[in-house]
């Protein structure tokens, strides 16, 4: 199921961390500390965000350090530790003036399913939890930390990232 969306009807994109922007995996190593995987191509995607100025947050459940500074990194907001994303969205889009209509959710597990739900477009990696499957309206090609960021720029968006990032 593939659809384009015109990035100018968008107000806000929320990512859940675990799964979308990571292969859902963690490495514990000796002393107990987490590691993730995560894809080197969506750090490209999310400078076209940022340089087309397209508000885009991490929303997790996760309380782990490595959300904040993988956020940090890719220079975007992370909502973390959130109990009820559903409530926290509706919280924060309210705060922020956004219409619901015009964002966009990326999820990927049964606790992105209410907050999801409330979002126009709700896209999901093809590893994705059935029932996130069934309630997306685009389900992409990318498995979790496989590139869902890059993805999502090219084909749902067709941005050309070379001409945005590097002919001047």
């Amino acid at each position: 199921m593939k659809r384009k969306i015109n990035i100018h009807e968008i107000d806000a994109i929320f990512f859940d961390f675990d799964g979308v922007l990571t292969n859902n995996k963690v490495i514990i190593d000796s002393s107990g500390k987490e590691h993730v995987t995560c894809s080197r191509s969506d750090g490209l995607a999310f400078k076209v965000f940022h340089k087309l100025k397209i508000n885009c947050f991490i929303l997790s459940s996760e309380k782990n350090s490595v959300v904040t500074h993988r956020s940090k990194k890719l220079k975007i907001k992370a909502l973390k530790g959130i109990n009820n994303k559903k409530k926290t969205l509706v919280k924060f889009v309210n705060e922020k003036n956004y219409n619901l209509n015009r964002t966009v959710y990326v999820g990927n597990d049964l606790n992105d399913y209410n907050a999801m739900s409330l979002c126009k477009y709700k896209i999901c990696p093809k590893d994705s939890h059935k029932q996130i499957k069934d309630l997306s309206n685009i389900i992409l090609q990318s498995k979790g930390g496989e590139g869902v960021a890059r993805e999502i720029v090219e084909n749902i968006f067709s941005l050309n990232l070379l001409n945005i990032l590097y002919n001047e």
